[in-house]
């Protein structure tokens, strides 16, 4: 009886141990689960955060129109601004800067274009991030007119020109952080958009 008594209280123990361990197993799958969409969520808020703030590197959003109409150049200050283009793995367009750099004042509007293609047989549309070198011009780096963070649809075999109106404050000069900067990069990436995704481009009308 003893022994029989002990088979059986040992069955439930092990019975209980399978419970508990199925459990936690899917507590840790369930969490794991929640991380990686966590984190896929985490990128594009992260980018608008940045997008309206300015912080690490994302130039301004927003742009305030009587400034551009009454801002002065700062004609002994030349800024050189490079461009870099980039695309996601899974991109397969073709995409390029068309100029690898241009020479501007603080104070005053650029124009300045990217080249995409779609070599494919298939549409495929696309939306981009972007962000500044060095990080802390950001918040003077200010885009009036850009393809950012709205979706392109490219045919098979379609090419675009892709324009860049842009300004660097004039209070980058003012900025004692800003005193041994002469060149800003803007890099642009861009990612496979799902069909109907839009990512709000924050502080535009």
């Amino acid at each position: 009886r003893g022994v029989r008594t002990r088979n059986s209280k040992f069955k439930g123990q092990e019975e209980e141990w399978k419970t508990r361990n199925k459990t936690i197993l899917t507590y840790i799958a369930a969490a794991g689960v929640g991380m990686i969409g966590l984190s896929y969520a985490a990128v594009p808020l992260y980018r608008l955060y940045c997008q309206a703030s300015g912080l690490g590197g994302t130039a301004v959003a927003g742009h305030n129109a009587d400034q551009v109409e009454t801002m002065k150049p700062v004609p002994e200050r030349v800024i050189k601004v490079t461009f870099n283009a980039d695309r996601h793995a899974s991109m397969q367009w073709n995409f390029r800067p068309q100029q690898t750099e241009v020479f501007v004042v603080p104070g005053e509007t650029a124009l300045a274009f990217y080249k995409a293609k779609n070599p494919t047989d298939k549409p495929i549309t696309g939306i981009s991030t972007y962000n500044v070198v060095p990080f802390e011009a950001g918040q003077y780096f200010n885009k009036i007119q850009c393809f950012c963070f709205e979706e392109q649809r490219l045919n098979p075999h379609e090419e675009v020109d892709m324009p860049v109106f842009f300004y660097i404050d004039p209070e980058f000069d003012e900025d004692p952080r800003m005193a041994r900067v002469d060149t800003i990069t803007l890099s642009y990436t861009f990612f496979e958009a799902k069909e109907g995704q839009k990512l709000p481009l924050p502080g535009y009308s």
